[in-house]
């Protein structure tokens, strides 16, 4: 069994912030890296992160570092950047760490362009590593307090999935392991958009019939595409997959339900992008693109891609749903 002491999170925002302080409860050493060196001394100094997660404070135990070489010398690295920034930051250690660290991609997406899940970004530029993945349902200031979490680690190899899951493990942070990589990365990635549309049903004051039946039919998406990608079923009804999906289609603690709650109560998509990341934003294109690809549909998926990208309005989304051919449900 391997044994990871040191760990180091990469990333100083919410979900980096929140993290450290779970994986010091697990009784590891821990490393939290701040490109900015403004944001590491303000963790060193007062122990909180006010920015990034305010009201929780940082536990002692972290140490805060703005070297990027400091941090990459931990037994195991979690990168807790967007999946935007995965490849810049996987490219930046791929020189400094030892072979076979593993490198725990912490984003929910697809890349842009690439259309490429984060392990296979990390296996790109970071071959010497050994990628995983968490995801799971959980809000950064509720497992940066300490409240009960329990989320999944993916692996391709059984024992290092099992191994780093009961590292990072507490009794409020549970880890469970799989091997089912791709299906958690669906899991992850998918729902983010869905919950954009989970918002947007509520911002419009739709209801929570409606709400409900956007979750449920938006889950068989999630399903279809995961399956279509061998992903297997007890992974996309786990905490990566359903638990997750009912996790953000239900509180504004999520980014992307309430970016969609915004634009469900008339905001326009454009003016949105310029606050906080809502990662399903930057999925939806793409998502919607690798669905294609393998003629799997994805309704609900299209429509908020259409409503992103100003091709249809919310009113010309819903009318779209709504008129869509009855069928026996599947």
């Amino acid at each position: 069994m391997a044994v990871f002491r040191r760990i180091a999170i990469l990333g100083a925002g919410a979900w980096g912030s929140a993290l450290a302080n779970a994986v010091a409860r697990a009784g590891r050493s821990v490393t939290l890296y701040a490109r900015d060196p403004t944001a590491s001394a303000e963790i060193a100094k007062s122990r909180t992160n006010a920015a990034r997660l305010p009201g929780v404070a940082i536990a002692a135990e972290v140490a805060a570092t703005n070297s990027l070489g400091e941090a990459a010398e931990a037994d195991a690295l979690l990168l807790a950047v967007p999946t935007a920034a995965l490849r810049e930051l996987a490219s930046s250690i791929a020189s400094m760490i030892r072979p076979g660290v593993p490198l725990v991609a912490c984003a929910k997406g697809i890349e842009q362009g690439s259309e490429k899940f984060v392990t296979e970004i990390l296996a790109d530029v970071s071959p010497l590593g050994q990628a995983a993945i968490l995801s799971g349902p959980s809000f950064a200031a509720d497992v940066g307090r300490g409240l009960p979490t329990a989320v999944t680690l993916g692996a391709r190899d059984e024992s290092l999935a099992s191994d780093l899951a009961a590292a990072l493990s507490s009794p409020a942070f549970r880890l469970y392991h799989s091997t089912d990589v791709r299906g958690i990365e669906i899991g992850g990635a998918a729902k983010n958009v869905l919950a954009i549309a989970a918002g947007i049903v509520v911002g419009r004051g739709l209801g929570a019939s409606a709400q409900a039946a956007l979750t449920t039919r938006g889950f068989a998406e999630l399903s279809r595409l995961g399956r279509a990608f061998g992903a297997r079923p007890e992974t996309l009804m786990g905490l990566s997959g359903l638990g997750d999906l009912i996790l953000t289609c239900s509180s504004p603690q999520s980014r992307n339900y309430a970016f969609g709650l915004a634009v469900g109560r008339g905001r326009s998509p454009e003016d949105l992008r310029s606050g906080p990341l809502a990662e399903g934003a930057l999925t939806a294109p793409v998502l919607v693109e690798i669905a294609r690809k393998k003629g799997i549909e994805m309704p609900i998926a299209q429509a908020v891609n259409g409503i992103l990208s100003g091709r249809i309005n919310v009113e010309e989304a819903i009318s779209g749903l709504l008129s869509r051919p009855l069928k026996a449900e599947a």
